[in-house]
């Protein structure tokens, strides 16, 4: 005879839980009501991509013949779950916390109105990305190979999108998208971040760029490169200051280089060599290399 030795300890184990649980701890948090969706953000994001680019996101029924028809029906999707997350979002801004539910509600709906209307906006900055990356990259056969395969276009576009609602002020929903595509692609770039046009990654695994960078237009960045923070004991108490440095227009920063602070700004036209560690600013059109 079997003995199912596990369902046996099946509801011992659910106590166990129940108990722990119980404790009011932060990871105890049930309230499943007024957090974010995770499983609905990237839905939305994924549906956000289709509008973006509409010839390779799209559903096996997509058909050209009915554009208005299908991108009605995908807006109106993407809005009316988007509305619904904002406005669980927008709880976390203090200035919403006790607020009657139908003026977060009519929030939401015009920080999504805002948003979809900066989707042209969003697809202008892609499209120049795009460029910037066939342009530098050889290896790519056309543009169709660069959307459909490379990490780099698919971090740089989630972040395009995550921005424009960041600046927008909702709260955790941008952050889900830019590590959503942290996870899909190994690029963590964060949604605070200011990008300008034709922004390249080439092969991207390890690139982090911080909340407060302001990176320039016609900049490149390799693998492994590192955007970032110096470290020190204030810690979270630096929240909201420029902790990240400036890359101004046309720099190139090769793989594995390290390039941190708020006060450092790399200017235009400079060029990092990999393995570079940067605390302090570069002159425009400089050359910078590692000697170990």
């Amino acid at each position: 005879m079997i003995v199912d030795r596990i369902g046996n300890k099946i509801d011992d184990i659910v106590e166990l839980l129940l108990e722990d649980y119980s404790k009011k701890r932060d990871v105890d948090n049930m309230d499943i009501f007024s957090i974010p969706d995770k499983v609905v953000v990237v839905d939305i994001l994924n549906k956000l991509l289709r509008l973006v680019y509409p010839g390779y996101y799209r559903e096996h029924s997509w058909r050209s013949i009915h554009l208005e028809r299908q991108l009605t029906v995908v807006i109106e999707d993407v809005s009316y779950n988007l509305s619904k997350q904002v406005a669980i979002a927008l709880r976390y801004d203090p200035k919403y916390q006790d607020e009657d539910e139908q003026i977060v509600n009519d929030e939401a709906q015009e920080i999504v109105i805002a948003f979809l209307g900066k989707l042209p906006k969003i697809r202008e900055y892609v499209n120049t990305d795009l460029q910037a990356t066939f342009d530098g990259d050889p290896a790519a056969d056309s543009k169709d190979d660069i959307v459909l395969s490379y990490p780099g276009l698919l971090a740089i576009t989630i972040n395009r999108i995550a921005h424009e609602l960041w600046l927008l002020k909702v709260p955790l929903i941008p952050r889900m998208m830019t590590e959503y595509a942290h996870s899909e692609t190994g690029i963590d770039i964060h949604p605070g971040a200011t990008i300008g046009k034709f922004f390249c990654i080439d092969h991207g695994t390890g690139i982090v760029i911080g909340s407060t960078s302001v990176i320039g237009a016609h900049v490149k960045l390799y693998q492994g490169v590192t955007i970032g923070a110096l470290s020190t004991k204030l810690g979270h108490k630096l929240h909201g200051t420029k902790r990240h440095p400036t890359l101004e227009d046309n720099v190139t920063v090769y793989s594995n280089a390290s390039i941190l602070g708020g006060e450092t700004v790399i200017g235009k036209g400079a060029v990092i060599g990999g393995s570079s560690f940067i605390t302090e600013s570069v002159e425009p059109g400089a050359r910078v290399s590692f000697k170990g």
